[in-house]
């Protein structure tokens, strides 16, 4: 996870319906995010040959206050994977913007468990050009503290996607809090501004502003429900 703080005016368009950026200590977040998917199954059942795959995703952070709770959430400006069916699939279930890629990746953890050093690596090919997110990382993974801001980019239990006719699509994103370790050396290089849009070449061609490696762990994405436009 490389995070870059970035003008609120770039984000301002792509905000949902219902939603308001959620900022940290008042700056605005995207955070690129490369992970695997394993043992991946779709309202229970398992696509053969679909179940483990690479995902990388440059994503933002928002908020929606309901009368039971405040809901903190993600938005993602794009996200891509190595195939064509798994971008449909999540295309026509959450109208996401997934694209279709090859990927690769290397990742080599500790050999003793949440300590040592590993490193990982996930590339993908662009009109022609490879691209890389990359981190290498040494220590002993930990929960983060509490009001971080390894919390606050991983505590966001909500996913939030704009609909063609101006509803949001609002949907649960459960796990267990991540334990994470800090990075020694992040990468980022990607041609940005053709994928991800001219307005954020200038915020993510900068050294992130933190970086970190999550163990990750079972996750569940609930069915999403539309909000009125």
């Amino acid at each position: 996870m490389l995070n870059y703080e970035v003008d609120p005016g770039v984000l301002r368009d792509l905000v949902p319906s219902q939603t308001a950026l959620d900022l940290w200590q008042g700056r605005a977040l995207v955070s690129m995010v490369g992970f695997r998917f394993l043992k991946t199954r779709v309202l229970g059942l398992p696509i053969p040959f679909h179940r483990d795959f690479d995902e990388v995703n440059l994503r933002f952070y928002v908020v929606r206050e309901t009368p039971e709770s405040v809901r903190r959430g993600v938005v993602f400006v794009k996200e891509i994977v190595p195939r064509a069916a798994i971008a449909w699939i999540a295309r026509r279930a959450y109208d996401e913007n997934y694209v279709a890629l090859p990927m690769k990746h290397d990742i080599r953890f500790p050999a003793a468990e949440g300590v040592g050093h590993g490193s990982v690596l996930y590339e993908w090919r662009h009109e022609g050009r490879w691209n890389r997110l990359a981190a290498t990382f040494d220590g002993e993974a930990a929960l983060p503290a509490e009001n971080s801001e390894e919390a606050f980019i991983t505590e966001h239990y909500w996913g939030y996607s704009a609909q063609k006719n101006g509803s949001t699509l609002e949907y649960r994103v459960e796990h267990p809090r991540w334990k994470v370790w800090r990075t020694t050396e992040a990468i980022l290089d990607c041609d940005v501004g053709r994928l991800y849009g001219p307005a954020f070449t200038e915020f993510l061609r900068e050294a992130p502003s933190s970086a970190f490696v999550a163990e990750g762990s079972e996750i569940v994405v609930r069915r999403g429900a539309c909000s009125s436009p």
